[in-house]
């Protein structure tokens, strides 16, 4: 197939971005022992949308996710959030903006099992001393199929209904992007698309932003965006597609 050209969205409107990293580097260690995780990235992130990274082990891919989600510092190139330049603000103020503007999907579901289901996916409102919006929240448990499940604890869930509150409480801030990391990773077929769906519906129903690191063509097959790295660099940014051109895409673009 014939691929796009690397900077088919890295050259998009950033004003639009939700978050975005400009001819970023993240170099780990010093002199013959460093690695170039990432070797001058330039991606936007629009809102409103689904992307999807993929890429080898090593590609730089968590990196970049890193990154965008101000979770780590780039070693040159800026990154911002929400039009915020992550690059100036100080440990406070970070902790406050990833607070404030991003919700986490990990692929361990990072639940407390002495928590009642309702109470993980407030968690994040609870932290902040905040109290959740009730509509909003009943529409989120609705959402994810949990409406007879919210006294439970994590340890009387299964897998997939774990991470359905996971994904809950990532959404119930209404942060501008949510960021997961391999969601379905742990996850039997069943569960992968209950929760793939939901990340979905987050999107389409209720305007969320949702970037998702996947090893798994299926899962970007979801998305409306697909970037893949390799060797640090960008090698392909275009339409997700279905899942054979996913594969058809890092087979073509990954060692």
């Amino acid at each position: 197939m014939t691929l796009p050209a690397q900077a088919t969205q890295a050259a998009a409107d950033s004003s639009a971005a939700i978050s975005a990293a400009t001819d970023v580097t993240r170099v780990y260690g010093e002199g013959s022992a460093a690695v170039h995780a990432l070797d001058g990235v330039s991606v936007s992130l629009q809102r409103g949308a689904y992307t999807a990274i993929m890429g080898a082990s090593g590609s730089g891919k968590s990196t970049l996710m890193h990154l965008l989600a101000a979770l780590d510092q780039p070693s040159s190139g800026t990154v911002t959030l929400d039009g915020v330049d992550v690059g100036t603000l100080d440990d406070r103020r970070l902790t406050e903006l990833r607070r404030d503007k991003v919700g986490f999907v990990f692929q361990a579901f990072n639940l407390l099992p002495v928590l009642t289901a309702e109470e993980n996916l407030v968690l994040p409102l609870t932290i902040a001393g905040r109290k959740p919006d009730v509509a909003w929240l009943e529409q989120l448990v609705e959402a994810v199929g949990l409406g007879d499940r919210r006294t439970h604890r994590p340890s009387e869930l299964s897998g997939g209904q774990q991470q359905r509150v996971a994904v809950a409480r990532a959404l119930v801030s209404r942060p501008a992007v949510v960021f997961a990391d391999e969601p379905t990773g742990n996850l039997d077929t069943t569960s992968s698309g209950e929760v793939l769906g939901l990340l979905r519906r987050a999107v389409d129903e209720f305007g969320q932003t949702v970037v998702m690191v996947t090893h798994d063509a299926q899962a970007a097959a979801y998305a409306d965006r697909l970037v893949v790295l390799a060797d640090g660099r960008i090698a392909h940014d275009c339409a997700a597609g279905s899942a054979d051109d996913v594969l058809d895409v890092m087979k073509a673009v990954t060692p």
